[in-house]
Parts: C-alpha cells; structure tokens; sequence
C-alpha cells in the first residue's frame, strides 16, 4: 500500500477528514476518517467513486447513530493541554497581558493565523 500522505477535507462534509492512501496491489484508493474515535473506511477506482464512498459512508456513520441514539463522535473537546520552555510561556503571556487578551485567546488567535 503506497501512502500519499495527504489529508483531504472533502466540502460536503466539511467536519470530517481523512487520510488517503493507494493500494497498488488492488489498484485502489483507500480513506480512513481520521478526526473521530469511530473506526470509518472507504474505499474507490477512481477520485471521482472514492469521493462517492467517502459521502455516501459518512451518511451511512450519521444514520447509524441515529438509528442507535448515539451521538456522532467528535474527538475534539477544544481543550488541548501543551507542555513548552518556560522561557516561551512567559513571552507568551507577557504578550497576551500587552494585548489585553487571556493566554488562551492569544495562543488561540496565532494557531488560527497559522492555520488559514
């Protein structure tokens, strides 16, 4: 299996993402979603069946949990706890207290500026 190594954001379903790798032995496309705990394949010949899967086995995942009465998993809690030299911590917050702004905020608003 050939890896590509490439996350794809595919617009439909915006909130998922998955990474997607070439199997060269079957000559065929295979995705994992990687931001949730749930284990979610998909698989196609082409971009354009492999798109398909990927929609269609996300639909399928929602009407699962509805059909169950489970909660669609979202791994993310939107906290994140990171370990840094204190020497960077305090510019850090020496920074944010000269913008008026919590640490969190600021430290929220240079990943968003880094991410875009």
């Amino acid at each position: 299996m050939v890896k590509c190594c490439c996350r794809n954001i595919l617009p439909r379903n915006a909130e998922r993402a998955a990474i997607i790798e070439y199997d060269d032995e079957d000559r065929l496309f295979v995705g994992r979603v990687i931001n949730t705990k749930d284990l979610i394949l998909f698989d196609g010949i082409s971009v354009e069946e492999l798109e398909q899967s990927f929609h269609n086995v996300i639909d399928e995942y929602l009407e699962d949990c509805q059909t169950l009465n489970k909660t669609p998993d979202l791994p993310f809690s939107g906290e994140l706890n990171l370990s840094i030299s204190p020497n960077i911590h305090k510019k850090v917050a020496i920074e944010a207290q000269k913008k008026g702004v919590s640490l969190n905020s600021f430290i929220e608003e240079i990943l968003i500026n880094n991410l875009s």
